[in-house]
């Protein structure tokens, strides 16, 4: 027996040694503090790798997904730089505010001032400086999950969200939405979720506060955030020593800069909310059932990562359930508004990542940024001054100024909402499509007042071609647009020009 315990002991301290051989890898002090000197300079090879994707994403999507991408960012940028371009409603009405356009348009102004105020740089710079964020906030949330959990996590996430295909779709548009979800990516970086060793709460919370006074909505996902960072943090006196100042600062620079440009005082946030939570009334640009969000909008975006995701909620440890509660929340909350969009729910995918193909980007609704190109061209020549452009689409279908950049006579059908009660009411698009040709003849009684050139869908042609033919109009080209055509939407955008009255005669 004594030699027995002799032998046994001789082996300990090969045990030993392999037990501290595993701890540098599962956790003890000195191996987490190599395994993160290791994973340090992940970023920056990351960093170059995800500036690289997001600017290749921000040229290869060339398509269009809702107009608010150019008329509630670039156009209003273009109109405070260059002091002409289109206002749609919601500003006459106080329910945007200028600190988004702002950025675009110190964009702008820094071109002019360059002398670089070119068409195309204007179209391409403001694209390009929302990649580079994107691609910031693709390294941030993979710093996150370093952090939270390892570098081997924290890379295949990266990947997940690099293969996004609504991201790829979306994240280098001008869309309220893009930014709102880019300072949702940074603030959870800062939010103090249990493990994390990021956690700031002046920092996350003045993100918060940032999204909420670009898009009021965002508000919605971080509810149980910070109503769970609240109920959790100990120095709930210090906690709300940091909101308050935060929130005074955030919302009084909001205000102060829609002050100096709309003129008086206004807290569009409110307006924002009231208009689109309280009154419902975004149900004039379309409605869905309850539950179409469940059924569609989140299976759609999410596309072929669904199932892994779901599998993911099953698997989660029990500190994550506060990103799925946000999730949930979020997606129920929006289902109770009976005006539904898939851009909606974009700012909870960075909790979700998923995985599909990129054909959105690259071929479906292009047209109607294609379409621009054709309408530049008149803006070089002498013809300018007796240049009219008529865009008889649905409202809103193109860009405006902010893709031509010169003060070209342009009109769109318009489709304002009504907001004095009238029951009766009827924008003009939809009074333009209950009778096209009638419209047409009624509008330009006289031929002086006819338009020198109709951009118009495909859908569109046959029910107005006796107004084409009898005014002098020539198809002078086609532009593809969908291979999915619906409703007023055709597969391709005819450009007519009207003959002069040299060759019409």
């Amino acid at each position: 027996m004594p030699r027995r315990r002799e032998e046994a002991a001789a082996r300990m301290p090969e045990a030993v040694r392999l037990r501290k051989r595993r701890s540098v890898l599962y956790g003890s002090p000195g191996g987490a503090a190599v395994q993160r000197g290791a994973d340090a300079a992940a970023p920056a090879p990351l960093l170059v790798l995800a500036l690289a994707l997001r600017t290749l994403n921000c040229f290869l999507v060339q398509t269009s997904f809702v107009p608010d991408e150019h008329w509630q960012a670039l156009e209003v940028a273009h109109r405070m730089v260059f002091n002409y371009g289109y206002l749609t409603w919601e500003w006459a009405n106080r329910l945007r505010g200028y600190l988004y356009p702002l950025i675009f348009a110190s964009i702008y102004k820094a071109l002019q001032l360059l002398g670089k105020d070119d068409v195309q740089l204007l179209i391409w710079v403001p694209r390009l400086a929302q990649a580079v964020l994107a691609a910031f906030a693709d390294v941030k949330l993979y710093s996150f999950v370093q952090h939270l959990e390892n570098g081997e996590t924290a890379k295949w996430v990266f990947f997940c969200q690099l293969c996004s295909w609504f991201t790829w779709y979306s994240c280098t548009r001008t869309l309220s939405n893009t930014m709102e979800t880019i300072l949702t990516i940074f603030a959870l970086s800062y939010y103090p979720i249990k493990g994390s060793k990021m956690g700031n709460s002046c920092k996350y919370l003045a993100l918060v506060a940032l999204a909420i006074v670009i898009r009021p909505t965002a508000v919605i996902p971080w509810m149980p955030l910070v109503f769970s960072h609240f109920l959790q943090e100990q120095r709930k006196a210090n906690l709300l020593q940091n909101c308050i100042p935060v929130g005074l600062v955030t919302v009084g620079t909001s205000l102060i800069i829609d002050r100096v440009f709309f003129g008086e005082w206004v807290l569009v946030q409110l307006n924002f909310l009231k208009f689109n939570v309280l009154q419902n009334l975004g149900t004039f640009y379309g409605s869905h059932p309850w539950h179409w969000y469940f059924t569609q909008g989140l299976p759609v975006i999410l596309g072929t990562h669904l199932p892994f995701f779901i599998h993911g909620c099953v698997l989660a440890p029990k500190r994550y359930r506060i990103l799925l509660m946000a999730v949930i929340w979020t997606v129920l909350v929006y289902s109770t508004l009976s005006h539904k969009e898939f851009r909606f729910i974009y700012p909870v995918l960075p909790f979700c990542m998923f995985f599909c193909a990129l054909y959105t980007g690259l071929v479906h609704q292009r047209g109607t940024l294609d379409v621009m190109s054709h309408i530049q061209q008149l803006c070089s020549n002498s013809a300018q001054a007796q240049a009219f452009v008529f865009i008889l689409m649905p409202c809103h279908s193109t860009p405006f100024y902010s893709h031509v950049h010169c003060p070209l006579k342009m009109r769109f059908l318009e489709c304002p909402p009504d907001l004095t009660g009238n029951e009766s009411y009827i924008d003009e698009a939809d009074v333009f499509y209950s009778n096209p040709l009638g419209w047409l003849n009624k509008e330009f009684y006289n031929d002086t007042l006819l338009p020198s050139h109709l951009i118009l869908f495909s859908v569109l042609e046959q029910e107005i071609s006796s107004f084409l033919t009898l005014r002098g109009y020539e198809k002078t080209a086609t532009v593809f647009h969908t291979h999915i055509p619906q409703g007023r939407v055709g597969s391709h955008i005819y450009i007519y020009r009207r003959k002069t009255e040299t060759n019409h005669t």
